[in-house]
């Protein structure tokens, strides 16, 4: 089992920054990858960005260049560096992992029911 607790969500003003952080653990050795994913009042949850066991990173073209995903291996921690935040980006922010690393796309991570999910944070941008 994989627990996810996220934080670092707030309120802010459109241009502003925040940075979100996902602390995991995992009973049993071994590596997984994991990304985070939001969802906007009204509106079904969207991938944000996935970073796969290599540091690979796929980010949704609404927050490429903007939004870094990084990830702490030794804190066991996943960061979402969120800079010039627009209103659109208003949404609860979920954490999740995928123990397979078998997909690097958002539809695939929505669609799984193996992936962990974690009990997410909000973040409001007005």
């Amino acid at each position: 089992h994989v627990q996810l607790v996220e934080s670092g969500g707030g309120s802010v003003q459109a241009g502003e920054t925040l940075r979100l952080s996902c602390a995991y653990s995992r009973k049993q050795n071994g590596g997984f990858c994991m990304g985070w994913f939001r969802q906007a009042p009204g509106k079904e949850r969207e991938g944000v960005a996935i970073i796969n066991n290599n540091g690979v990173i796929n980010y949704a073209a609404s927050v490429k260049g903007r939004f870094s995903l990084s990830r702490d291996y030794a804190k066991k921690i996943l960061f979402l560096q969120m800079n010039d935040l627009k209103t659109e980006d208003t949404g609860i922010y979920t954490c999740a992992a995928d123990l397979t690393c078998s997909s690097m796309e958002f539809s695939w991570w929505l669609r799984s029911s193996r992936n962990y999910w974690g009990q997410g944070t909000q973040v409001t941008v007005s």
